[in-house]
């Protein structure tokens, strides 16, 4: 016997059929549900949808965590699930007699509740709700407060998190070097240049008008020519990168090279901002020269400038 007096029957694996529906089902059927919620939500536009009617729709009723697939709703007989083949987007409607159904939860607490809906006291069966999980990925993927991947270029961290948790991650665990300041000199040295067809530097970080930037600097090949290149990454959005410029410079022997930009996000990766060249690019025998002496040994010091656009 299910607690509040209702009961549970025997779990039996229901499958989830597609076929047509007859849309002059009575609004009366879904007023009051959580289904309809999830229905409006789902129909209207995801760009649109309040970060609160989100969580809510995404929230376990048992443990109050945010739910990731599977999710399963209320197992009944008359549940159906139909894709709105020109949207693409999921609708989940029912037409139970006994309750609205449509209750949602998390595959965890499934078990803990020993099959009973901890809504309304029905079976729960094994019928994913499509319609929260589509709409949780489509979420996540554009959510600004999604979490960021490590920006470290030197080998493939896999570690996520917020923009804190990664300035203390990159100084704990991969010893970057961290500066405040807005300007810079840094100065990037290799011996035998000529022998060296990939490299990438440690990566620096610069603690500049209360956020972080990221300096790469590494030597690659475009189609046969060996360059290097020097760039800046913003610890966070797009929009809020734009806010910010920076100006990089190398030079000697009376002679300047320069480039302006706009820092862009981590979420673009280390590698698709070095494919599209979106930096300071500088041939191998001109670096060699800035370098001075035999042009044996790369000494190139790269300054720059960060400042926030008004």
């Amino acid at each position: 016997m299910a607690p509040g007096g209702g009961s549970c029957k025997e779990v039996i694996e229901s499958q989830v059929t597609f076929s047509d529906y007859d849309m002059a089902t009575s609004g009366a059927d879904l007023r009051g549900s959580p289904l309809r919620k999830t229905a409006t939500a789902l129909s209207g536009n995801l760009g649109s949808t309040s970060m609160n009617d989100v969580h809510e729709l995404l929230e376990c009723p048992v443990c109050v965590n945010l739910m990731y697939p599977p999710i399963y709703q209320v197992d009944s007989p008359k549940a159906k699930v139909f894709q709105d083949v020109f949207s693409l987007r999921f609708i989940v409607l029912s037409e139970s007699e006994m309750c609205p159904n449509g209750h949602t939860v998390c595959s965890t607490c499934k078990t803990r509740v020993h099959n009973c809906c901890p809504t309304c006291r029905n079976e729960l069966g094994n019928i994913r709700c499509l319609a929260l999980e589509k709409q949780q990925l489509k979420h996540e993927k554009n959510c600004r407060y999604r979490p960021y991947s490590c920006p470290y270029a030197g080998a493939e961290c896999s570690v996520t998190g917020d923009i804190p948790f990664l300035v203390m991650h990159l100084k704990n665990d991969h010893k970057v070097d961290m500066h405040d300041g807005c300007t810079f000199n840094h100065r990037y040295v290799k011996s035998n240049p000529h022998e060296v067809e990939n490299a990438t530097w440690m990566l620096t970080v610069f603690n500049c008008f209360g956020r972080q930037f990221c300096l790469h600097f590494e030597a690659f090949h475009i189609g046969m020519a060996p360059v290097y290149m020097a760039f800046l990454r913003f610890m966070g959005d797009e929009d809020e990168a734009r806010q910010f410029s920076y100006s990089l410079e190398v030079g000697g022997s009376g002679r300047k090279f320069m480039w302006q930009g706009v820092p862009r996000s981590i979420r673009d990766s280390h590698r698709k901002v070095r494919d599209s060249q979106d930096g300071l690019i500088i041939q191998r025998n001109l670096a060699l020269y800035f370098s001075g002496g035999d042009r044996q040994e790369l000494k190139l010091k790269v300054a720059g400038r960060i400042w926030k656009e008004q």
